[in-house]
């Protein structure tokens, strides 16, 4: 037979898991300095811009 296993527990552990990684994410995207994130800024409007001027037809 198989391991007897708390299901609260399992639950529980994956809900802390899941908080440690939107955890991990919001504390790379908000632990910047200002520097970095206008470099971000600047970059992705540039993305924007050569998006918009490749397109075909609009």
């Amino acid at each position: 037979m198989g391991e007897v296993v708390n299901l609260n527990r399992v639950r529980k552990e994956r809900a802390k898991a899941e908080a440690r990684t939107a955890a991990a994410a919001k504390r790379a995207t908000h632990g910047r300095t200002k520097a970095e994130r206008t470099r971000a800024v600047k970059e992705r409007t540039r993305a924007d811009r050569l998006l918009d001027g490749s397109k075909l037809e609009d």
